[in-house]
Formats: C-alpha cells, structure tokens, sequence
C-alpha cells in the first residue's frame, strides 16, 4: 500500500490550492462568521464548476465517480484554506445516498448536488453525544403513508443553508435482530422544524433543530425500516475521516505559520528559529501533522479498496484530535502574544482545528475502540498496516 499521492492526485491538490489560494483569503472566513448563510453561493457555484461536488459520487447522477481519497485530497485544502463553505455536511449527506438511498432519492438529490443547486446535511447528535444507538431518541412514528418526527438534534452543521437533511430516528425498540433505527431524508422547509443557531468556538453555522410533529413521505426512508444504524456507521465513517483530512490542512497551514514566523521573527540579536527549543516545537509539528495525514490517507485507502476501516479511521482521529491540537498551540506559542490577537489571523486556523478536534468523536472514545478492536482478537498486535498473528 502507498498512501503517497501519485502524479494525478498532485495535480487536483495543486489545482485545488491554486484556485482557494486566490478565492478564499482569510477575510472571506472572517465576513462568513458574522453571515447569516455562512458561506458565498458564487464560491459555491464555482466548485461545482471545477466538479468538486461530484468528486466521488455516481458519473452517471452527474459526478465524476472518483476514489474517496480525491475527495479527502479536496477536504484538506478546503481546510488549509478555512473555506467557509458547507462542503464536509453536503458531501458526508450525498455519499450516504450515493451508497444507500433508493434509485428515486439517488436521481432527485445527488444531480442537483453536483450541479451546486442543492446543500445537504445530516442530523445524529442528541442529548447524549455518544454515537451509539441507545442515545438516539428522536421518534418517527409511522402514520399511514408518512413517518412522523419527534425530537431535538444538536450541532448540525449548516441546517440553515441546507435544503435537506439526512435525520437519524428510533422507529422501534433495539431487539435481537436490529437497533430499531431508521434513516430519513427531511426537507429543511417541512412545517414543524426549527432552527436554533449554536456560538462554536469556530464560529461556524452549527444549530440545536427541533423537530415537532414533522410529516415525511415514507419515500424518504433511507434503506430498510429499523435497519439503518449499519447505514448510519458507514456514515459517521466517511464523516469522520473527511474531517480528518480537513483538519490536516488546516493544521499544516497553521504550522507553517508558526515555522514562517520563527525564521523571521528576531529576539536578542537573531531569528528566535535559531533557538533550540523552538527548533525543537517546529520539528514535533511537522512530525505530528505528516503523522496524522499519512493515518488519513491510509484509512481513505482502504476505504477505497473496501476493506474494513472503521479502526483505521479511529486511529487517524484520535491522533488528529491530539497532534493537530498540539501543532496550534505550539504555533501559538511560537507566535507569543500577537497570536492571541483577533486582528491577527492566526486564532481563525487555532480555532477550528480546535472545534473539530471535539467533533465525531473524542481521543478516548476512539481510543476505546481500537482497544477493544485488539482485546476482541487475542494474541494479535498491529505490525506495520495490518493485524498479524504474534509467533
């Protein structure tokens, strides 16, 4: 396996950080923060243009049916570059019906999507964070042709710019043969939703929405009824690793501005980067983030080839959630007060990576899966990108 880029994915990396070097400067991310819509539809429109919203859906729907790892190579510039665009809730919403939605929902949803016509996202989290299917409450109660829903999702990422969103709902209790969970795909307008934004630290549209009495067509149930928690992990998986490549450009970003402004920056005569202990801060960064992108690209990679990857991922998240948290706060300290300044751009990158580093999942709850991933195979230890057999 070689997780390093090949010539073809250089150039969409190049052509990608071409175009949001010169289309997203870190204005645009300060007046999208204050915008009610939260992101530009003419940026919008124009990565539907380049086909970057069609990177790995269906040719035949409209995109180019690429390997997700095209499509995480787009996320990490979208992140270095803190575009404010609903890029990661569209494509984590769209891949879910490109994998499991009806022939209907595939044909009705995902051209438009391609075409940048539509903004999709997706509903999970309640009251109780965890991703399991005993912390989902919200009820879809079926009445005759239409399920009925009933409840409150947190942190929902774009709702408000959204014209649909995918709702994870309990239609029955767990039994032996399912978890009783379903998966709907919702009109943000229906009469019955709404929308309370949410202050992230990332400044980003996230939202609490209410769902009282919503009305939805039993045509809107994504696969099978109570079936839907397998569809809903492969989601959480293909959002969770989207975000790690986010995170990943956003970080290496950052980094570089901390290294920048080591070389430059001169304290008792000389560069402070001539000092040991800042030598020493931007070698870790640079370390921890070639880490946490070569994590990403290895789990992108088996997803590719359909291998199970749900520990690959779990791996790239929790050392993107530790390392990448430590590349901005070192980049912090290498920068000393005028890092902290809200004039000064660093705190836009310091801040989201931070925000994401508390999305999808902890340190310890990836931590806890990957430990129960090797206690669940005795006398089995990870050598180098597989599970081997201890002689």
């Amino acid at each position: 396996m070689d997780v390093l880029l090949n010539e073809e994915e250089e150039m969409v990396k190049n052509a990608a950080r071409e175009f949001l070097g010169g289309e997203c400067p870190p204005s645009l991310a300060r007046a999208m923060e204050v915008d009610d819509l939260g992101y530009p539809p003419e940026l919008w429109s124009q990565m539907a243009q380049l086909g970057w919203l069609g990177m790995s859906l269906p040719e035949s729907l409209g995109g180019q049916g690429l390997p997700l790892t095209y499509l995480g190579i787009i996320m990490e510039e979208v992140g270095r570059a803190i575009a404010p665009v609903p890029f990661h809730s569209t494509m984590v919403a769209a891949l879910t019906i490109a994998a499991d939605g009806s022939q209907e929902q595939k044909q009705s949803v995902l051209p438009r999507v391609c075409q940048g016509d539509t903004v999709l996202t997706w509903a999970l989290t309640e009251r109780d964070p965890r991703f399991l299917p005993e912390t989902i409450a919200t009820e879809a109660v079926e009445q005759g042709d239409n399920f009925v829903i009933s409840g409150t999702k947190m942190f929902v990422d774009n709702f408000g710019a959204a014209e649909k969103c995918l709702v994870v709902c309990r239609t029955a209790s767990a039994s032996d043969g399912d978890q009783g969970i379903s998966l709907f795909l919702v009109d943000t307008g229906s009469a019955g939703i709404s929308n309370v934004p949410l202050t992230a630290i990332a400044r980003d549209k996230q939202s609490q929405v209410i769902f009282d009495n919503v009305s939805v067509p039993r045509s809107n149930l994504i696969g099978q009824i109570n079936q839907g928690w397998p569809v809903v992990q492969a989601m959480i998986d293909r959002a969770t690793v989207l975000l790690c490549a986010q995170m990943v450009g956003a970080t290496r970003k950052d980094a570089e501005m901390g290294i920048e402004y080591a070389k430059n920056r001169a304290a008792f005569g000389r560069p402070i980067g001539s000092f040991q202990s800042i030598q020493h801060l931007c070698a870790d960064m640079i370390l921890w983030v070639d880490g946490a992108q070569l994590l990403t690209y290895e789990a992108l990679w088996k997803m590719d080839q359909g291998l199970p990857s749900s520990i690959e991922i779990s791996q790239a998240k929790s050392f993107c959630n530790d390392k990448c948290e430590a590349v901005v706060r070192s980049s912090q300290v290498i920068h000393g007060g005028i890092g902290f300044m809200m004039e000064f751009d660093l705190h836009l990158w310091f801040r989201r990576v931070t925000s994401w580093t508390m999305r999808l999942g902890t340190s310890f709850e990836h931590r806890s899966k990957i430990a129960k991933a090797l206690l669940d195979q005795p006398g089995r230890v990870r050598l180098g990108m597989n599970l081997e057999p201890v002689p």
